[in-house]
């Protein structure tokens, strides 16, 4: 199985977790900040307008995008977690 999103919408993988930080100090569960960038999944095929046209995406499968801090939802799929989003709340692209 497989998540495909709808409309304008991009699944992405959620990136590792910092365990330390650039010190040295070991960060708990709790303290860990959630990361702004991600590695896209999966694409939606794009926002449909008033006139029926389909707004092409601008993100494509494999890149590395940096998103809006608490965008998105976060869903558990085959143990893995991801986070869906609508493309709007995509920042920029990782090159």
């Amino acid at each position: 199985m497989t998540i495909k999103p709808l409309g304008d919408r991009v699944v992405l993988k959620a990136a590792e977790k910092e365990e330390t930080t650039a010190s040295g100090i070991i960060l708990t569960g709790n303290s860990q900040e959630k990361p702004q960038y991600s590695e896209v999944i999966a694409v939606g095929p794009g926002k449909v307008d008033d006139d029926g046209k389909t707004i092409p995406m601008n993100v494509q499968v494999g890149q590395k995008v940096i998103f809006q801090q608490y965008a998105g939802s976060t869903v558990k799929f085959e143990d893995q977690e991801y986070t869906i989003v609508g493309q709007d709340s995509i920042l920029a692209v990782i090159e």
